[in-house]
């Protein structure tokens, strides 16, 4: 089976899909001629032509625009956003024409349209180059919102999101992109090259939206993550030799919230990770369902861990990111209380 990279598997599923349906395309800023500032969508121009894969201007809000009137004319756009925190003039776009076009149409009009978009910090990109704004998106009825942790998982779901007849948002951690990130910056970098998730088939092949990814079995307490936070859960359960339940949600609207309750049932504790900022952050929603769901079956409060509400300081990345320190020692509390 193929070893891939995230980004090579992202490019293979884009590959796959606009081999096999004449209607899928992509576009975005440098994504045509070089490929994509990350290089996802490299070679693709050379192979399905210029029409259908090729550079726009620097307008997010054009980005998004041009990719709902498509979408609404019976084609299946591909737009990427060149970094996330660059999303919000299309923001208006998402939430007010694509997201809403199904319902205010009675079903006439469908937003088959996917954007891509590179989050979350890890490569020194700073306050401008690393936000992780998710929540903002979740919050939107009629959007799907999916963030992938491995190469097989993001070639399936893109496939998957490519093929849904509603608007879906693809997060992807850039950290993630060349190898799996447990947390610990001074360790050296790991390639997928040899991972079991860095096998992925060839051809066409969709992981289910809305479906959580058990990654670990355990009955002393349920992780829920997404993202790059699903392997420093890895990392932490290791290292403290403790059994936990670790779920990596892959979606997080629609959400596959009978897998967490059921999890949360069995452990009695939970703790729940993001990068993004804390307040309002989907922490703070998936504390709320547990709580409604779980209520009774909590041995202790849940814990959140998260990044800081502040803009991501370049200087101070590691005092941001919620490293394997910050996640033990939450861990440990919920394990500890009474």
């Amino acid at each position: 089976m193929p070893q891939m990279s995230m980004i090579e598997a992202i490019r293979d599923a884009m590959d796959v899909k606009m081999t096999e349906d004449p209607n899928v395309l992509t576009f975005g800023e440098d994504v045509g001629f070089f490929g994509g500032v990350f290089r996802c969508t490299a070679g693709l121009q050379e192979k399905h032509g210029l029409h259908r894969c090729f550079d726009t201007p620097i307008s997010e809000g054009g980005i998004v625009g041009i990719a709902i009137g498509m979408a609404a004319n019976g084609l299946r756009p591909v737009a990427e956003i060149q970094f996330a925190d660059y999303i919000y003039p299309g923001y208006d776009q998402i939430a007010s024409e694509a997201a809403r076009l199904r319902y205010r149409s009675n079903g006439d009009f469908i937003a088959p349209l996917t954007i891509r978009t590179p989050v979350g910090g890890g490569i020194f990109g700073g306050p401008t180059h690393s936000q992780s704004p998710e929540a903002l998106f979740t919050h939107i009825s009629g959007l799907k919102t999916i963030i992938p942790s491995n190469p097989y998982d993001a070639k399936g779901l893109l496939i998957a999101a490519i093929e849904s007849d509603d608007p879906v948002l693809f997060l992807e951690p850039k950290r993630l992109y060349n190898g799996p990130f447990d947390g610990d910056h001074e360790s050296p970098s790991v390639s997928w090259k040899g991972h079991e998730l860095g096998e992925v088939p060839s051809g066409r092949y969709t992981v289910e939206l809305g479906k959580a990814r058990q990654v670990t079995e355990g009955s002393d307490i349920t992780i829920i993550a997404y993202g790059t936070m699903v392997w420093v859960a890895e990392a932490v359960a290791k290292n403290m030799g403790i059994s936990a339940d670790i779920l990596d949600l892959r979606s997080l609207m629609p959400l596959d919230i009978d897998a967490i309750e059921a999890s949360v049932k069995k452990t009695g504790r939970c703790v729940i990770l993001h990068e993004a900022t804390r307040t309002s952050g989907f922490g703070a929603e998936l504390m709320a369902l547990v709580h409604e769901r779980c209520f009774y079956h909590l041995e202790a409060p849940i814990q959140r861990v998260t990044g800081w509400d502040t803009p991501y300081p370049h200087a101070q990345e590691w005092a941001y990111f919620p490293g394997q320190k910050r996640v033990t020692a939450a861990v440990r509390e919920v394990l500890e209380a009474a």
